[in-house]
């Protein structure tokens, strides 16, 4: 059984309806699947504490947008 991971995201759309998101392997980029495209965030060497407990925080830092 994994153990599932939590992480905080910091930046990036001011609507994206999730802050607190689970991520596979913790200190691997996140994309987050929003309007069109993806959200991409990279772990930083914070954490935030949060209801969950303390939290890893990841940064946005770009966006890729879908063909189409």
């Amino acid at each position: 059984m994994t153990k599932e991971t939590r992480a905080v995201l910091e930046g990036g759309p001011e609507d994206l309806p999730d802050r607190i998101v689970s991520v596979t392997a913790p200190g691997l980029d996140v994309k987050i699947p929003f309007r069109g495209g993806y959200e991409h965030f990279r772990a930083t060497k914070r954490h935030q504490e949060t209801p969950e407990g303390q939290l890893p925080v990841y940064e946005w830092w770009e966006r890729t947008e879908l063909p189409g």
